[in-house]
């Protein structure tokens, strides 16, 4: 079983920053990828920020050029660094992963989901 523990959310002023982290624990025979989305109040969970393995990093248009998330591979850990936090950006932050598990003589594929961290920007 694979799973996921989200910290880092918070209360921040505009203009700050904070950064969240997701650790993934389990049996896992491989990442395929480590992401981050959001949902604010009445609103759909959006992708915020997708890092898959051996492939190009995505960014949502409104997070660009302020978020960056990177990867520790050795500690199955994604963080997302934010900085020039806007009160938009209040949400909770859910961290997803895709991972293939080996069961028996089967490979699986698994999408996993944390179980959301809440980031409060005041204005």
């Amino acid at each position: 079983q694979v799973q996921l523990v989200e910290s880092g959310g918070g209360l921040v002023q505009a203009g700050g920053s904070l950064r969240l982290s997701c650790a993934a624990s389990g049996s896992m025979f491989s990442i395929n990828a480590m992401g981050w989305y959001r949902q604010a109040p009445e609103k759909q969970r959006e992708l915020v920020a997708v890092m898959p393995s051996g492939g190009s990093t995505k960014y949502a248009d409104s997070v660009k050029g302020r978020f960056s998330i990177s990867r520790d591979i050795a500690k199955n850990t994604v963080y997302l660094q934010m900085n020039s936090l806007k009160p938009e950006d209040t949400a909770v932050y859910y961290c997803k992963v895709e991972v293939v598990t080996l069961e028996g003589m089967a490979y699986r594929f698994l999408e996993v989901w944390g179980q959301g961290t809440l980031v409060t920007v005041s204005s």
